[in-house]
């Protein structure tokens, strides 16, 4: 590997429940001048493919419970949804100061169990996340094989809260057609000491690094990456999260 290029999909425009995210997005490149080489690793952010599955709430038809009340009343922010956020929570992992950390149905540990209401149409609407990202991811992966005839991978982005450090990055919450960790242990460094703790996890540091083309306010919902040389291989985004007994922030 020498050189990395990465760069935005642009125009895809305002994605509807029901349609093909893979489509669209080939569509899009192919207004761009550019199309799919072997090797790609394209991100998408979660956004849109929640949109294409409807998993849409329409705050309206919420009641909130007590205990949403009671968020809303020390965060500033709508109990509707809080609920929504409480009722995507297989575990509350801490509540406090009116911040709710969960434990999604996936495994993630994530802020309101990744309900968001950012980059959508109407203002009492939510998204939340995939039912399954990998196989969101391994859809789109499929698609652009059938029509392209050319193999890449494909990562499904969110953006996580870090609990060590400031500020939030996005992160690998599906993938496909790649291994989302290099594994390093057992390998001799430049000085010759053998690694025994060193996992990279490059998934997360490709949807860090499509972010970059994309934005939060550019309206560019996915990005190519070009030039980097992935495990190729059958990975889930569920080896990206730590085993309970490991985590000390539970």
């Amino acid at each position: 590997m020498t050189d990395l290029w990465v760069f935005g999909v642009r125009g895809m425009g305002e994605v509807q429940p029901g349609d093909d995210p893979a489509a669209l997005l080939l569509d899009a490149l192919q207004r761009q001048g550019e199309r799919f080489q072997d090797g790609d690793v394209l991100v998408v952010t979660q956004k849109i493919v929640s949109k294409a599955e409807g998993r849409l709430v329409d705050l309206q038809t919420v009641e909130p419970s007590q205990t949403a009340h009671e968020l809303s009343a020390v965060s500033k922010r709508d109990p509707r949804q809080i609920e929504v956020a409480l009722r995507e929570t297989a575990r509350v992992v801490r509540m406090e100061r009116g911040v709710l950390i969960s434990e999604t149905a996936h495994g993630f540990i994530c802020a309101n169990a990744g309900v968001d209401a950012s980059n959508l149409a109407g203002r009492d609407v939510v998204a939340l996340l995939p039912i399954d990202p990998d196989g969101s991811a391994r859809r789109i992966r499929s698609r652009v094989r059938e029509d392209v005839g050319v193999e890449i991978a494909v990562i499904i982005s969110d953006t996580f809260g870090r609990p060590w450090r400031n500020g939030q990055t996005n992160v690998a919450i599906g993938v496909a057609g790649l291994r989302p960790i290099h594994d390093y242990r057992g390998e001799p460094d430049s000085a010759g000491v053998v690694l025994v703790v060193t996992e990279i996890a490059v998934a997360d540091e490709l949807a860090a690094a499509g972010e970059l083309a994309m934005g939060k306010l550019d309206r560019v919902p996915a990005a190519v990456i070009r030039g980097y040389s992935y495990e190729r291989g059958d990975g889930h985004a569920r080896e990206l999260v730590r085993d309970r007994d490991l985590d000390m922030f539970r």
